[in-house]
């Protein structure tokens, strides 16, 4: 899951402008200037990689017809929160920034830091009427609007390698029953049921974030997320523990996940050679599979949604992941009527079109008309209908949580996985985490 800290997980290449920026600080590409604020231009900070070709192209778009200039500023991914933290207090802050919603934002959000936008979306409803609700809400705090979707929603689908699953005559499983059924066919087949990048850590909260809902449904997050850390020990929070850990002594991630990593393109590599039948991953795996193993990812890479639990109170159709990134505005900047004409291309045509060439997945209510025009429509129209049709679409639980949970949230992850602490550890792990 794409989240604070782990940006650099898409394993793209990095512009070489924005690998300059970091020896030479936050300086804008193909511009000048060093702060926000002031003069005829604003600051468009964002995370640094293959998507900013996208971002330099709708600049250039506003930057036609607006009297007032956007400057992109881009940063590379391990290092874009940091820089982040360390300038938005200071008199060199973006007056528009790249974010991930829910807890990324809260922070600052609390300091007084940012504008609310209801006012701009009083006097243009589109910056809100033009999004799925199921996303546009993710960046909404205390009721307040703070954000508008920038790129594309990333839904959390499980992947299998079709020709693993038919050769030990498994299906794409529908229940958990079903899963715990392949994991023992795929496993006397010799084959390592699931990939898992347990190395990263941040895969292995995937299998949590799922299970908890399809046992509990949506509503224990939230109540934890408000503040109600007895939720953790509920009996639905033990079951979901308890089938987690079934899952791991039945042996379906095999035995040296804790070794191998997504990022290094270590668990897609499983899956695309037939050493692994599943992965439960965001739906950027596809562009990594289409980048490495383009005939595998085109024949041989199969998708589907995660399984349901018997007797769970999770609607079959919830989804977890990143619901999409964001732009959020800060409240000291002079252009925020530019600004507002600047997040109107956010739903525009060529926004959209421009996006789902580099296989991002607007959440745009326009989009569904230009995915025919793609490489694989079946793929996105997939993902499109299951976000736009989810009940609920939780959003990672490291990006919801305020940046200081993720470590301990983490570590807590990965003890349980590998039996370094027990259902009772992970419980009070999870209740010492703080929600401010």
């Amino acid at each position: 899951m794409k989240t604070r800290t782990t940006r650099a997980r898409f394993s793209r290449t990095v512009a070489g402008c924005a690998a300059l920026l970091l020896s030479l600080g936050l300086t804008a590409c193909g511009g000048g200037g060093s702060s926000s604020g002031g003069g005829d231009e604003f600051h468009v900070l964002v995370y640094g990689d293959a998507t900013n070709k996208v971002e330099k192209q709708i600049v250039e778009t506003f930057n036609k017809t607006s009297k007032v200039k956007a400057v992109l500023d881009t940063v590379p991914g391990a290092d874009y929160q940091k820089k982040l933290q360390t300038t938005i207090s200071t008199p060199q802050a973006p007056d528009v920034f790249f974010n991930w919603g829910g807890g990324s934002i809260q922070p600052f959000v609390k300091s007084g830091l940012l504008l609310p936008l209801d006012d701009l979306v009083a006097k243009d409803p589109g910056l809100k009427s033009n999004f799925l609700p199921s996303v546009y809400d993710t960046a909404t705090i205390d009721g307040k609007a703070y954000g508008v979707p920038m790129r594309g929603t990333q839904p959390v689908l499980l992947f299998h390698n079709k020709k693993v699953l038919a050769d030990a005559g498994v299906e794409a499983p529908k229940t958990w029953d079903d899963l715990l059924g392949a994991v023992a066919r795929l496993k006397a087949k010799g084959v390592t049921p699931i990939a898992l990048g347990g190395g990263d850590k941040w895969p292995t909260l995937m299998w949590f974030e799922y299970l908890y809902d399809r046992v509990a449904g949506p509503g224990l997050f939230k109540e934890a997320l408000a503040g109600d850390k007895s939720v953790w020990e509920s009996p639905e929070s033990k079951r979901a523990l308890a089938m987690l850990k079934e899952l791991v002594d039945a042996g379906a991630f095999g035995t040296n996940y804790d070794s191998v990593k997504f990022t290094d393109g270590g668990s897609p590599a499983l899956v695309a050679a037939g050493k692994a039948g599943f992965e439960l991953m965001g739906s950027w795996v596809y562009s990594t599979q289409r980048d490495v193993n383009p005939e595998f990812a085109r024949t041989g890479l199969g998708y589907t949604a995660f399984p349901t639990v018997d007797g769970g109170k999770g609607d079959p159709a919830d989804v977890v992941g990143n619901t999409n990134n964001f732009y959020s505005v800060l409240k000291k900047t002079e252009h925020a009527d530019a600004i507002a004409e600047f997040l109107k291309l956010m739903y525009s045509d060529e926004f959209v079109k421009a996006q789902l060439a580099i296989g991002n997945l607007p959440t745009t209510t326009n989009t569904e008309k230009f995915l025919d025009s793609t490489e694989d429509p079946a793929y996105l129209k997939y993902q499109f209908d299951m976000v736009s049709e989810a009940p609920s679409f939780q959003l990672s639980w490291n990006q919801a949580y305020p940046p200081a949970a993720d470590a301990p949230m983490m570590q807590a992850v990965q003890e349980f996985f590998n039996g370094s602490t027990d259902a009772d550890g992970f419980v009070k792990a999870m209740q010492a985490l703080s929600t401010d």
